[in-house]
């Protein structure tokens, strides 16, 4: 019988939820079924992935009785974990008052309210019209100061019962990190321009994060399935910069963590939001094997566009909308919208069901459940 999640209740009033999760049949274990769907194979169900903003993220967890995150994405059948290193180096940034900072980046952030919570918003910008000097004294961390034993000890303990993976949406998002520390205008115009300083600093942020990842995967071996990589390269309508710009700037960084991954016989899953298909040739000819985030409403993202153009050489990760039917629509609409994706994606096999980008807090609880059983009851390969 399939395992089935019920709603508690809050403060003894009860959570409009669907009754239960049906999570589909099982032939196989979370960690087959990964490596089945980056190989383009058949596999029980579709491979399902969870990503969601700290508010919804804890109306699911008391609506389906999940004590803490891991419990939720056992409850929806989530068939992956992500594996990092703790950081226990010297502290390399400090925050001004009322400021968060990231400390692998230095990147500054401060709480915005919105309507239905909040959320830690990047702003400052440390090396906005910076120097020369600035760029080549802003601290990066040292791949040495982090405790790869414990990621190990952590990987360890899934006893193999998921797929692991290593890296990020983050990593190298060059144009994307690197904005959150000297603004997205600046990076662009350096980017364009050429500028040596700027472009030394991209550089010398991009071999920390593949030194870390070197070591990692080191520490990992036999216990990691894939590598997640990341670069924004779209806005809705068109692409962010030129394929010219990409292939001089971005993609000599990007080839170097795809040859590592490869150089230790693993897929590559890279996240792309907005309109960026344009540059999904040149991501198969340095041998990605996925692309992430997929966001429909985009320039040539729709399922079907991916599908005729990609389908059977890309798995795809996404194309649930968290700007449609999820956020706005209701349960049947969902419902509706997750049906044809799957139709559209399922027969090419390489489908990863997943949100586009993490769930936004203006979803309805029920909403989310609703995407998740449709996972279930639409996803399985008969």
């Amino acid at each position: 019988m399939a395992a089935r999640w019920r709603p508690r209740t809050k403060n003894g009033e009860a959570i409009h939820v669907p009754e239960i999760i049906h999570k589909a049949p099982e032939t196989m274990n979370a960690r087959t079924r990964v490596r089945r769907t980056f190989e383009f194979e058949k596999t029980d169900r579709v491979t399902i992935g969870y990503e969601a903003n700290a508010g919804i993220h804890a109306r699911l967890c008391a609506a389906l009785g999940a004590k803490d995150g891991e419990e939720l994405l056992c409850a929806l059948g989530v068939d992956y974990r992500g594996i990092a290193a703790p950081y226990i180096g010297p502290q390399l940034y400090s925050a001004p008052p009322d400021r968060r900072v990231d400390p692998l980046e230095g990147c500054r952030m401060r709480w915005v309210e919105h309507g239905t919570g909040g959320y830690w918003d990047f702003c400052d910008f440390p090396l906005k019209d910076a120097e020369d000097e600035a760029f080549d004294t802003f601290p990066v961390p040292n791949p040495d100061d982090f405790d790869y034993a414990a990621a190990r000890a952590r990987a360890k303990a899934y006893g193999g019962q998921y797929a692991l993976y290593v890296g990020s949406a983050g990593v190298p998002d060059v144009i994307n990190s690197n904005g959150r520390i000297m603004g997205m205008e600046d990076v662009l115009c350096h980017l364009q321009l050429g500028e040596e300083a700027p472009l030394r600093f991209i550089r010398r942020r991009a071999a920390f994060q593949l030194g870390m990842m070197e070591r990692l995967l080191d520490a990992l071996k036999g216990l990691v399935d894939f590598v997640w990589l990341g670069e924004d390269l779209g806005t809705q309508h068109a692409p962010m910069i030129s394929m010219d710009l990409y292939r001089q700037q971005l993609k000599p960084i990007h080839k170097q963590f795809i040859d590592l991954a490869t150089s230790h016989g693993l897929p590559v899953i890279i996240h792309t939001c907005g309109s960026s298909s344009w540059v999904y040739e040149d991501f198969l000819e340095m041998g990605v094997r996925g692309v992430d985030t997929l966001q429909p409403e985009a320039a040539n993202m729709s399922p079907a566009y991916l599908a005729e153009h990609f389908g059977g050489r890309l798995n795809f990760r996404g194309c649930i909308s968290t700007a449609g039917p999820l956020a706005y629509g209701t349960e049947a609409d969902v419902d509706e919208a997750c049906r044809q994706t799957l139709n559209t994606l399922m027969p090419y096999r390489g489908y990863h069901f997943a949100p586009t980008h993490a769930i936004q807090d203006n979803t309805p609880t029920e909403n989310a459940i609703a995407m998740y059983n449709a996972a279930h009851r639409y996803g399985q390969y008969l």
